[in-house]
């Protein structure tokens, strides 16, 4: 990571655009990419991928995104990355498993895309070999993902993001995805779009909360930003594991006006009951 400003000409479906690779860390950041794509280990490198999901289906590693050439993404073209972005595609137009959550990610705009792609561009390229997920039969077959896709999945950027609300649910759908682990998946790992951000069982088996108004009215706005910044609960607990990691390495690091948009959406759902516990 070079935390320079870094301006590199990119053309994404027209012209040549400016990338700034600094506003790319942030945005990577707020899409928490070093939650699947790095090990957990003081001695692992950033984004070399290696990181294990359990799910129903199997398990998933998330692979390397550095820029090396063999293990990473060194020969890609940011047409390449769009179109795994946009469309959850390879290079080679086969499908990646939704473990890799592309229907948040196909939300975000095509000039925060750019600038992810500066920033993934300006790490230091790491060698380390990308490993086989470990799926059960059938889910290994990557042409069953195009039935899923057309069942759940909708390909196109966010059209709206200004103002707090707007700002906040694009942060909160498009980049920081939370829905892909706070909403309630189906048997075929589709979610239930009638409990939108509902909590229920999360990707590993482990219970996730409630985002809607029925849970957080107990909160206040200040209850809710210290637990954004510091995994502080009201009543002196402390975020349990994944959410303490998203806490340190995503939610902590937004800027102020968009940890009050966050916030500010969060308020504005319809209350969905809270599944039983």
């Amino acid at each position: 990571m070079t935390g320079v400003l870094c301006l590199i000409v990119l053309s994404f479906g027209g012209g040549a655009i400016a990338a700034d690779a600094k506003r790319g860390e942030y945005l990577a950041a707020a899409a928490g990419c070093a939650g699947c794509h790095t090990v957990a280990a003081k001695t692992t490198v950033a984004y070399a991928g290696g990181r294990a999901l359990k799910t129903p289906f199997g398990t998933f590693y998330g692979p390397n995104i550095t820029p090396d050439k063999i293990a990473g993404i060194g020969n890609w073209s940011e047409a390449d990355f769009l179109r795994a972005m946009r469309h959850g595609e390879r290079p080679d137009g086969k499908n990646y498993f939704p473990a890799f959550p592309y229907p948040s990610f196909t939300k975000i705009t095509n000039s925060d895309l750019k600038d992810l792609w500066a920033f993934l561009q300006s790490l230091p390229p790491s060698s380390q070999a990308n490993k086989s997920h470990e799926l059960r039969f059938p889910y290994g077959f990557r042409f069953l993902v195009t039935v899923w896709k057309w069942l759940f999945f909708t390909a196109g950027p966010s059209s709206e993001i200004e103002g707090p609300v707007a700002r906040g649910a694009y942060l909160v759908g498009a980049l920081g995805h939370c829905g892909e682990c706070h909403t309630t998946r189906n048997f075929l790992g589709g979610p239930q779009r009638n409990r939108t951000l509902a909590g229920g069982l999360g990707p590993e088996g482990k219970r996730v909360p409630n985002l809607t108004p029925s849970r957080l009215k107990s909160w206040s706005d200040t209850d809710l930003r210290e637990f954004f910044l510091n995994g502080s609960t009201p009543d002196g607990d402390t975020a349990a594991a994944p959410m303490d990691e998203v806490v340190r390495n995503s939610t902590s690091r937004l800027k102020p006006a968009d940890l009050t948009a966050v916030i500010t959406y969060l308020r504005s759902l319809p209350a969905i009951t809270d599944e039983a516990r």
